[in-house]
């Protein structure tokens, strides 16, 4: 199977605090180059950085559509909490018929950090989740004359159906944001790809394993699987200067229980990472602060291996590794300046190296 590269528009670009206009821009070039795939982030805000601009992800994908030609355009990742699962399925859609085909659903359970300042129930997210997937499959087939019905415990339809049918046939594909055991069940069953963040290549195996053995139990075929990876990249010169700077933010960005017990590092007994994901937003600073401090535990020898950070050479290693623990679907968030010039430089060096060696 060919790799396939995107890149995202996400926390990276609130950081650099840019604008619809410079995004529009970078997307174009992308487009013009041989990248695959353009993200977006779903976020109602960054606060931690207030001179970012937050767009809604699905206006902002569909005006991408209209000034690129070849690209997936996606969403990285969206929730159906702050959006009914029609809503969802019907943006979905949309975008697919906008831009000829070329959407992808990228959707996860959400996270606490988006929903709860705003008065948003954030409870049994998984469970909510399952239902949203079902939801959003059925409505995806319906149509006037195929309407349908759903009675879960939170979400109901009753004679419903969309009157838009998607290019992309049977429907536009589903990529599922999941690291934990049952959001990775139900990524086995219901997804089309996966999307991780923040992953070492061991922990990325690992975690691919268990959903080919989900899909097995099921009876699934998971060929034509996209196992997509959202990876960080950083362009310099200098990369052990880099890394010395940016080692402790990478290590938190890595922090899961699962990826300790990967790596065989001991969790700090005084932090609750499911107290933190279920809680934390930008009113209880005290739960990133604690996360920061359990972050440390873990080495740089584990955290290097899941940045690419140096010369494109630097960046193409890290990629192999990856590639050899399943992904076959990177998406890129750039960091640092010079956000076009690292679009092209990728587009330019580490594309093109992987293309030939595929040929």
């Amino acid at each position: 199977m060919t790799t396939k590269f995107g890149f995202t528009q996400g926390l990276n670009v609130a950081r650099l605090g840019l604008d619809e206009t410079q995004i529009m821009t970078a997307c174009q070039i992308a487009d013009r180059l041989d990248y695959d795939s353009i993200w977006a982030m779903d976020h109602s805000n960054v606060p931690q950085w207030k001179n970012a601009v937050v767009n809604d992800a699905w206006l902002l994908l569909a005006a991408i559509g209209a000034i690129t030609r070849k690209v997936e355009l996606g969403t990285c990742v969206t929730d159906a909490i702050r959006r009914h699962p029609s809503a969802i399925a019907l943006s979905t859609i949309t975008l697919d018929r906008l831009t000829n085909g070329r959407a992808i659903l990228g959707i996860g359970a959400g996270e606490a950090q988006n929903v709860v300042d705003f008065g948003i129930e954030f409870s049994k997210p998984v469970t909510k989740f399952k239902e949203q997937l079902e939801l959003i499959e059925l409505l995806f087939k319906s149509d006037p004359d195929n309407r349908v019905d759903y009675n879960g415990q939170y979400y109901k339809l009753a004679n419903a159906c969309l009157q838009a049918k998607s290019i992309r046939k049977p429907r536009p594909p589903i990529y599922i944001a999941a690291g934990a055991p049952k959001t990775l069940g139900l990524c086995a069953a219901y997804g089309d790809g996966w999307i991780p963040i923040g992953y070492t290549p061991a922990l990325f195996k690992h975690h691919a394993d268990v959903i080919r053995e989900n899909a097995r139990k099921i009876g699934r075929d998971l060929s034509g699987f996209q196992f997509a990876n959202d990876v960080d990249v950083y362009f310099t010169e200098d990369g052990e200067e880099a890394w010395n700077k940016m080692k402790n933010a990478v290590k938190v960005s890595l922090y899961k229980p699962e990826l300790l017990t990967v790596h065989n590092i001991e969790q700090d007994s005084e932090f609750d990472f499911r107290r933190y994901f279920t809680e934390y937003a930008m009113n209880k600073p005290e739960l990133m602060e604690q996360m920061k401090r359990a972050a440390l535990k873990i080495p740089d020898s584990v955290a290097r291996t899941a940045i690419g950070v140096g010369r494109p050479d630097d960046v193409i290693e890290m990629l192999e590794r990856f590639i050899e623990a399943g992904t076959n679907h990177f998406i890129i968030r750039f960091w640092g300046e010079g956000y076009f010039k690292n679009i092209e430089l990728f587009g330019r060096k580490v594309i093109p190296y992987f293309r030939d060696k595929e040929k």
